[in-house]
């Protein structure tokens, strides 16, 4: 085959970037922007009232049907008496701000941060779901008792009450069956509706018929799992019932002259209003069965504070004493759930009443919430002072006491003596493991509000009571969890580690994965909380020692993952180590890092990135080759890029004599991988870096790209690979650009060739033999493809190196142009040719021939005939 000379292409890389860009195009965005807010009108529309729902207009037609409470005592009835003799204005606004400070004052009751039920209400329902059928027994009503005249004798007018509440008792009923949850639920808001509407209309015994009704259902236990979304939707009703009643009995206290004050007292409550209070309590204990009778009772206990200031207390042990009789355990034990939700503050009194009251008060800590509990932490550490230990220890107190400061602040003013006096129990357990449980909570507490003076005291005391008899050992996991919570709270780790005794603490950690899961966790924070490069003595100190700790747990039967996981690590920590302009204090580090840390490779991969100086001393201890060889490249170019050229000649003159002990087959995540494409990889890089590496004065032109050819002509590749020819194209290119005027890229302060000749003649003749031995090496490889046959093979690589010639070539030389021609042709010759491949191809030459200076494409294109499989 004739031997073609090359002909670079002169590259204007400025003007080809730009002509790539796409065209900048103004935009106008008018009235719209990305970032401004969308509008979104919304149309309302006519409510349509539910299919059997009360509404305000059925109210109204029914107006004409008479209340029994007022009909049967002909208007002197004192639930309604009032009402007609008082200013409707004046009493909605005396009612409105009386009701607003009665919220205020419930709030200081149990503070505003007190869950309130409301938010608990959503969780529960859409966590305790049914797919079950359910039934519902609705009261249908009875005409007793609404026709016929009303009698004026006593006798009759209390007989007509009792046949009204016994009209829901014994009249008639419709059960529905077969219903859905959501069914059920849209039914219990239907009487939650209808009690609001009778009460409305001034039909207060209709309203505790629905009421009762209600609180029947909750005997029902027949779909369990619903049971709980069924108490929530229930105890809406008897809330909302509770909250009627006491609004309308506390209206009555309201007149023209005088308003009931914030904290009232019975004798401020007028007769009348204790006549309707009792009256409401009569009716209710009319209630035949037991559980209606409980919970509307419940419902109203409030009321209490109108007829007596110790009522509630008193109604409170009948109440707990009627729960025994109810029978379903499940029922039992949500009535008693709905009690202590009523009478929260008078469970908190009776709670400090009790005698033994430890584990009472140790349930009230658990369940109620953390900032409930921390802002009133000083009236709890005065209640478990005066329990009674015989039961329930107190350090299990104060352990539940500190969980819940873990998780909220306490008034900043008592934080110090919630301290004092919870330590003085703690400091006292002769018990390791009474006495750890309880430390390692109060821990965070400490950490969180106090200084290092502090965090020493505690652990200083930790450590004197579990060093005597070893008993660290049996409390790892606590001595871990107080490790961790340190470790989170204190972030400047120069306070840290002048803590005296953190590092003794560290020194309990007797067993070698205990204690090598500590210090991981101490680089973890490190690593994440660290954000300057420090050069601290008291922090190198420390964290040398920690690392070594891991590094020294290495051995033979440590894991891959666990040898990576610890490498990062320590990685982590020599990256955040910086001297500054010291760069002797920095290499003794480095020196002193790589005696410490020589069993992981993957730090001593970074102290090699770190350390120019001890790459030749390193590198060659790596076990991979290619580890060794990217090192090798990466040492160069930093070298390049710090302008130490001599260093960098020395790192890639070793880079090219590592290649020919690169084997036929590498280890890849524990499988055998030909090395060739990695190979290839490697060496393209290389050629990208050799672009700009200057002329060593003493060696030749291109000595580095004539030694790497050498190497790469003698080592034995594949007779079935064509990686060898593809390495010959990319050293084409190579040289192709280190003929241009102007290189493409550059490293700052340092000259690259294209600087030193200038555009010397010498240099391009040199440059372009080398082009004409490259090109006889793949020419020839594609003379023997068509020998063995590799006619697909030889198709590839033959109009591959036809885009080369395409992209790199000057094509208005003859001979250039005419075997660009030829390996057209070749490409195609036996059919074996991609034709969308072709077809694109002679699209882009002939769309280049329309440039600047590219005319001569028009001749190519041409020549460049298309040719069928058939």
């Amino acid at each position: 085959m004739a031997v073609f000379p090359w002909h670079s292409r002169n590259r204007n890389y400025r003007a080809e970037l730009a002509a790539c860009r796409l065209e900048a195009v103004p935009l106008d965005y008018g009235e719209y922007h990305p970032l401004k807010p969308i509008t979104v009108t919304e149309s309302k529309t006519k409510k349509v009232s539910r299919k059997g729902s009360t509404s305000s207009s059925s109210s109204s037609s029914s107006s004409s049907v008479v209340d029994p409470l007022s009909s049967v005592l002909d208007g002197t009835d004192p639930l309604s008496m009032f009402a007609a003799n008082a200013d409707p204005t004046a009493m909605a606004a005396a009612t409105d701000g009386a009701r607003k400070r009665r919220d205020r004052d419930d709030s200081a009751v149990v503070g505003a941060d007190f869950e309130p039920w409301a938010s608990k209400r959503g969780e529960i329902l859409a966590r305790y779901t049914t797919t079950e059928k359910l039934s519902i027994n609705l009261f249908m009503g009875s005409e007793k008792g609404k026709a016929g005249t009303t009698s004026s004798a006593m006798s009759e007018k209390v007989r007509t009450r009792l046949e009204e509440l016994d009209d829901f008792e014994e009249g008639s009923q419709k059960e529905l069956l077969n219903l859905t949850q959501q069914d059920y639920v849209n039914r219990i808001e239907e009487l939650n509706q209808s009690l609001k509407d009778a009460w409305a209309s001034d039909q207060k015994v209709k309203a505790l018929k629905i009421v009762i009704q209600c609180s029947k259902l909750l005997s029902d236990t027949s779909v369990i799992q619903f049971y709980p979304s069924k108490f929530v939707l229930i105890t809406d009703i008897l809330d909302t019932f509770g909250k009627l009643v006491y609004e309308r009995i506390f209206s009555m206290c309201v007149d023209n002259r005088s308003v009931l004050p914030d904290h009232f007292s019975p004798e401020n409550v007028n007769d009348t209003a204790k006549e309707t209070c009792l009256n409401w309590f009569f009716k209710i204990a009319s209630i035949r069965e037991l559980i209606p009778r409980f919970y509307v009772e419940a419902s109203i206990l409030k009321c209490n504070k109108f007829l007596s200031k110790t009522g509630i207390s008193e109604c409170l042990p009948r109440l707990t004493f009627m729960i025994r009789g109810i029978g379903d355990p499940l029922v039992s034990v949500y009535a008693r759930a709905y009690l202590c939700r009523a009478l929260l503050t008078e469970m908190m009194e009776r709670c400090k009443k009790l005698g033994n009251n430890a584990l009472l008060l140790n349930s009230v800590m658990s369940a109620f919430r953390a900032e409930f509990i921390a802002t009133r932490a000083m009236d709890f550490i005065g209640m478990i002072k005066e329990c009674d230990e015989s039961g329930f220890p107190k350090h299990l107190l104060f352990r539940s006491l500190g969980l819940n400061l873990a998780l909220a602040d306490p008034p900043e003013n008592d934080r110090l003596q919630i301290l004092n006096e919870a330590w003085k129990v703690i400091t006292k357990l002769r018990n390791p493991q009474d006495y750890i449980n309880c430390a390692e909570v109060w821990v965070e507490y400490t950490c969180k509000h106090f200084t290092k003076r502090e965090v020493n005291t505690v652990l200083a005391d930790a450590i004197k009571h579990m060093t005597p008899d070893r008993a660290f050992e049996d409390s790892y996991p606590q001595l871990q969890s107080i490790i961790k919570k340190v470790i989170a709270h204190f972030h400047d780790f120069s306070v840290l580690f002048s803590v005296e005794k953190f590092l003794p603490f560290l020194d309990m950690f007797q067993k070698e994965s205990v204690r090598v899961d500590v210090c991981k966790r101490i680089m973890e924070a490190f690593i994440k909380h660290q954000q300057e490069p420090t050069k601290d003595p008291v922090i190198l100190n420390a964290l040398l020692h920690i690392c070594k700790t891991m590094h020294d747990s290495v051995n033979a039967l440590t894991l891959e993952d666990e040898k990576r996981t610890l490498a990062y690590l320590i990685n982590g920590f020599i990256k955040m180590v910086s001297f500054g302009r010291d760069f002797e204090q920095q290499l003794s580090f480095y020196v002193e890092s790589r005696s410490m840390f020589c069993n992981l490779e993957p730090v001593l991969v970074q102290l090699i990135h770190a350390c120019v100086a001890y790459c030749f001393i390193t590198i060659p201890s790596l076990a991979g080759i290619f580890t060794r060889l990217n090192l090798y490249l990466h040492s160069g170019q930093v070298a390049l890029a710090n302008q130490c050229l001599s260093q960098a000649d020395a790192f890639f003159k070793a880079a090219i004599s590592l290649v020919p002990e690169v084997p036929k087959m590498i280890n890849i995540d524990g499988k055998m991988r030909p090395a060739e494409s990695f190979l290839l990889e490697f060496l393209c890089n290389f050629f990208s870096t050799l672009l700009i590496v200057p002329d060593h004065p003493e060696h030749g032109v291109l000595f580095l790209v004539r030694e790497l050819l050498n190497v790469i002509q003698d080592y034995t590749w594949d007779d079935n690979s064509d990686d060898k020819v593809r390495i010959y194209t990319c050293v084409l290119h190579l040289l192709s650009a280190m003929s241009q005027e102007t290189y493409l890229y550059h490293i700052d302060k340092v000259d690259s060739n294209d600087s030193l000749y200038g555009g010397d003649s010498k240099f391009l003749a040199e440059n372009n033999k080398l082009c004409e031995t490259v090109m006889a090496q793949i020419l020839e490889h594609l003379k023997t493809l068509a020998k063995e046959e590799a006619l697909k093979r030889q198709s590839l690589l033959g109009l591959s190196f036809f885009n080369s010639i395409l992209a790199h070539g000057d094509l208005r030389n003859n001979k250039l142009n005419q075997l660009s021609v030829n390996l057209w042709h070749l490409a195609q010759r036996h059919g074996c040719a991609d034709t969308r491949t072709m077809v694109k191809t002679l699209d882009y030459i002939k769309r280049r021939s329309k440039q600047p200076d590219m005319s001569h494409l028009t001749e190519l294109a041409l020549r460049l005939p298309l040719q069928t499989r058939t």
